[in-house]
C-alpha cells in the first residue's frame, strides 16, 4: 500500500499559480489534486478541461481529478485530454457507476469513486473489486477551508475493514479539512492518500509539503504491504 500526498489545487493563490506548482513538486509532493465544481452537483463553480491544461503545461505531476459534478460520464475522455491521470466520480452524481468506473478505465485511467460524508458505504460494497480509490469526503463538498468532521474518523475504518475483507487492492483517499492536527488519526484510521488544500498553501508550500510526506513516510515503513 503507498501512502501518497495530493495537494489540493483549489487553494493556490492563482496569480502565481504557475510558481507555486512548481514549488509544491519541487518539495516532494508527486500528486496533484484537482477539484472540478459545476455550480450544481456542488454549490460553487471551479476550473474545467482550459485550466487544466495550462497546470499540465507546467507539471509531470500525477493528475488527481476529482469530479464534483453531474453526469459526469459525458466528460471523462475530454479531462483524459486535459492530461487527467486519474478520475473520481461521485456515486451520488452517477445513474449507473459501474459502467462510469468501466469508462474511466478505458480512457487509461486510474478510476476512484467519492462519497459524500452522509453516504453509506455499503453504496461501494460491489465496486470494490473495480474501483482504484475510494474517496471520502471529510466535509460537504463546494468549498475550501472548512473544518474536518469528526464522524468521518470511523467511516475510514469501517471502509478500510471492508477493503481487508474483500482482499483487494483499493487505496482510501480523505479530502476535506485534513491539518496537521488531525493527519495522524487520519493515518491511524485507515487512510493512505491524503488531500490537502490550506493545510500545503496557507503558509509555507515546502515546510507544509516535507511535513505531510514526513507524516505518510513514517507509515508507509510500517505498512505491511
Amino acid at each position: 500500500m503507498e501512502y501518497i500526498l495530493s495537494p489540493s489545487l483549489l487553494s493556490l493563490d492563482f496569480a502565481k499559480a504557475g510558481e507555486q506548482i512548481r514549488q509544491t513538486e519541487q518539495a516532494g509532493a508527486k500528486w496533484l489534486h484537482i477539484d472540478v465544481m459545476d455550480g450544481k452537483f456542488v454549490p460553487s463553480i471551479s476550473f474545467g478541461m482550459p485550466v487544466m491544461k495550462s497546470f499540465r503545461a507546467v507539471s509531470d505531476a500525477f493528475f488527481d481529478v476529482h469530479l464534483m459534478i453531474e453526469e459526469p460520464e459525458r466528460y471523462i475522455d475530454d479531462f483524459k485530454a486535459a492530461g487527467a491521470d486519474g478520475i473520481t466520480v461521485h456515486a451520488e452524481a452517477v445513474r449507473h457507476l459501474d459502467r462510469t468506473i468501466q469508462q474511466i478505465h478505458d480512457a487509461g485511467c486510474r478510476a476512484g469513486i467519492a462519497l459524500n460524508p452522509a453516504t453509506p458505504l455499503e453504496t461501494v460494497t460491489y465496486m470494490l473489486e473495480k474501483a482504484d480509490m475510494v474517496l471520502l469526503m471529510s466535509v460537504n463538498p463546494g468549498f475550501g477551508g472548512q473544518k474536518y468532521i469528526p464522524y468521518v474518523t470511523q467511516k475510514i475504518r469501517s471502509l478500510r475493514t471492508m477493503i481487508k475483507a474483500a482482499n483487494v487492492k483499493c487505496d482510501i483517499q480523505v479530502d476535506g479539512g485534513v491539518n496537521r492536527d488531525n493527519i495522524w488519526k487520519i493515518l491511524d484510521a485507515g487512510a493512505n492518500n491524503i488531500v490537502a488544500g490550506s493545510a500545503v498553501y496557507k503558509g509555507d508550500i515546502a515546510d507544509n509539503v516535507h511535513y505531510f510526506n514526513g507524516a505518510l513516510s513514517a507509515y508507509q515503513k510500517k505498512s505491511p504491504m
